[in-house]
């Protein structure tokens, strides 16, 4: 019955809005833009989304202002091909996965700022909350392995990369808003330029409960963004920022457990916690030469401390660490005709050094063991990409890179171990009608394996059998435009990787980081469809994914937590008056449980989250109201096998009911 219901909201949000307003044609036709939409994730420079032969899309600053996210993962949730886990429901530990990577997706999908790495060389991915929605202009993303080439490590899903915004005309604007779990969330930004200098400064802080018991969460973020022009000819950008959060961490909830009574909001664990400190900077200055060629220099600086506290059975865990990192890429870009022919050639080096001092407490049985440790990964490439077009419409492109890693542990015997990979990718673009499009593409990626997983500390020894996990993917798709205001997006992929590194629990005795001994497969079909009307804006997508492995022990199994069917629906309404309404919601299939690679257990529910969000405009003052999961379905994003206990059995994290967020902001 949950299930009707849930059905018929979204026909009566969706539906009967359209049908009340007869399609104009000469409407639609007003509304196409002269600019043309673009994305630098593909080649790290600006160009035509339609040159780039993968799935790529941008959310703009506008789509943010009207959707119901609260945070970056809220944004890319109601995108196809993107399957996104609250872990623990406090919107604190996220996994975004692209083209199902499932429980290891944060360390195949790569996340820039401004093309600045976020990823860490260790286990902890990409931390979500460093970037607040307040400072962001747009999220760019291009999906399967091309990005490997330009950017390395990491990219065997896709990349994302968040653009932070630039100052232009003078604006300040503050922002307040109070909610369901105790919650308080606070922002303030100005921007604006003068003569030859722009700025932005951002800050925002977040205090909230949580909605389970110790997921309470209270975060500070500060951003800055500065651009000079020296002359004509050179243009230098400095960017830093600084996070810190403070959150409780309530842990899993196993199925035996409910059964004897533990409650969705209840936690085992009261005392876990994990506390963040982040800062960075980033200096990039630019040069133009010749037409539109330029040559740039991006040399960045991040120190990232954390402090973790987690109970296990008979026993507790704290985990001390710092990383800091330093990473310079210079790269000349060459944008000029050769033959008469559009020609963009680029070619450039990266570097990255990231040191990771560790001091891990353990007390197991009432005997404490402390372990010191100095982990290191030096990382050095060198790519080119060359893209042409042999036709007004006819474009063609590819690129190479060979990249180097070198891991040092102390202590450790050995010491140190070495890696590289060689990438490559192709790609053919062709514009058949007026912005329509279509387009293939080849690349093979790969990923390192990470710090910890190299590195066993409880023998102070390397895994020296562990290899780098490789993917080729295919990629093939169409763009088409009905009318200008109405367009379908389909993509089909597939994916062999070989060598993918997991964690097996059911290898050792507390299981172990390896390589698949079979290949993994994934295929799928990711599919868009979207209309604007003069107030309304419809879009919807459906993602097809079929990720199995491919021989070895678990041969036939699917890949864990990878949802075979995932489908969204979007609407925007302009109600007149100052009002609007945003309404959305996705649907995300079943999936098998973390860790169950043999595919033993039931696969984890199906589930169906309706958000909206109801805007009111006055002169320069917003009101807004966010309710989330509207239907108030009760459902668990992620869910692990608990491979301690005897047997293993099923655990949850169970995800926020019903809830809200009423605020109200300033423009000047």
């Amino acid at each position: 019955m949950k299930r009707w219901i849930n059905c018929c909201v979204i026909f009566m949000a969706l539906v009967l809005p359209g049908s009340i307003q007869a399609e104009d044609d000469k409407k639609d036709e007003a509304l196409e833009t002269t600019m043309e939409e673009v994305v630098v994730t593909a080649t790290r420079q600006a160009e035509k989304i339609s040159s780039v032969p993968a799935n790529v899309s941008v959310i703009t600053e506008s789509d943010i202002k009207n959707s119901t996210a609260r945070d970056i993962p809220d944004l890319l949730r109601t995108q196809v091909g993107i399957q996104v886990n609250d872990i623990a429901g406090n919107r604190r530990n996220y996994t975004v996965d692209l083209r199902g990577f499932g429980e290891t997706a944060s360390l195949n999908t790569l996340v820039l700022v401004d093309g600045r790495r976020v990823n860490q060389p260790d286990l902890s991915g990409s931390d979500w909350t460093l970037i607040s929605l307040n400072r962001v202009e747009r999220i760019e993303v291009i999906r399967g392995g091309r990005g490997s080439v330009l950017y390395g490590d990491n990219a065997s899903g896709g990349v994302i990369n968040i653009i932070t915004k630039e100052g232009k005309d003078f604006k300040t604007d503050a922002a307040v808003a109070a909610g369901s779990y105790k919650t308080f969330r606070a922002s303030a930004s100005t921007s604006g330029s003068s003569n030859n200098l722009s700025y932005d400064i951002s800050g925002s802080y977040l205090n909230s409960d949580g909605y389970r018991d110790n997921s309470d969460t209270e975060a500070g973020d500060l951003g800055v963004d500065l651009g000079y022009y020296v002359g004509n000819r050179m243009k230098v950008n400095l960017s830093g920022g600084y996070h810190k959060d403070d959150t409780g961490l309530p842990g899993a909830i196993k199925k035996s457990e409910f059964e004897q009574g533990v409650s969705r909001t209840d936690t085992l664990h009261p005392d876990d916690f994990a506390d963040v400190e982040d800062y960075y900077a980033k200096l990039a200055p630019e040069i133009f030469f010749l037409n539109d060629s330029l040559f740039k220099i991006d040399l960045s600086f991040r120190n990232r401390s954390s402090l973790f506290f987690s109970s296990f059975s008979g026993g507790t865990y704290e985990g001390d660490t710092e990383i800091e990192t330093i990473a310079l890429s210079p790269q000349f870009v060459f944008k000029e005709k050769i033959y008469g022919l559009n020609n963009s050639f680029t070619f450039g080096l990266d570097f990255e050094d990231a040191v990771e001092d560790i001091t891990n407490t353990t007390m197991f049985l009432g005997y404490p063991d402390v372990g010191m440790f100095e982990l290191e990964k030096e990382n050095y490439g060198f790519y080119i990409h060359d893209e042409i077009y042999l036709l007004d419409r006819l474009a063609v492109s590819g690129g190479y890179r060979y990249d180097k890693a070198k891991f040092t542990f102390k202590p450790s015997t050995p010491d140190s171990t070495k890696m590289s990979e060689s990438l490559y990718t192709a790609g053919i673009n062709y514009n058949f009608y007026q912005k329509s499009y279509a387009y293939f593409s080849f690349s093979h990626s790969f990923r390192y394996p990470m710090l910890d997983e190299l590195f066993n500390f409880y023998t102070n020894e390397i895994n020296t059998d562990l290899l780098p996990q490789t993917s080729d993917d295919y990629e093939l798709g169409v763009r088409y435009y009905f009318t200008p205001s109405l367009f379908a997006n389909v993509n089909l992929f597939y994916i062999d990787t070989k060598d993918e590194i997991i964690y097996d629990p059911a290898s050792g005795f507390f299981g172990a980081n390896v390589n698949l001994d079979g290949k993994t497969r994934r295929d799928g079909v990711e599919v868009v469809l979207s209309k604007v009307y003069e107030r309304m804006t419809l879009s919807g997508s459906y993602t097809f994914t079929n990720a199995k492995i491919i021989g070895g022990d678990y041969d036939g199994s699917k890949f864990p937590n990878v949802p075979r069917h995932k489908a969204t629906l979007n609407t925007f309404f302009s109600l007149g008056y100052g009002f609007s309404l945003n309404v959305n919601g996705f649907w995300v299939g079943e999936r098998p449980f973390v860790s169950d690679f043999e595919n033993a257990f039931d696969e984890q529910d199906d589930y169906f989250v309706l958000n909206t969000k109801l805007k009111y405009r006055w002169k320069n003052l917003t009101a807004f109201l966010d309710i989330n999961n509207l239907t108030d379905e009760e459902y668990s994003e992620y869910g692990v096998l608990s491979t301690f206990t005897s047997p293993w059995e099923e655990a949850f994290y169970p995800s926020p009911e019903i809830n809200f967020l009423l605020g109200v902001s300033a423009e000047f």
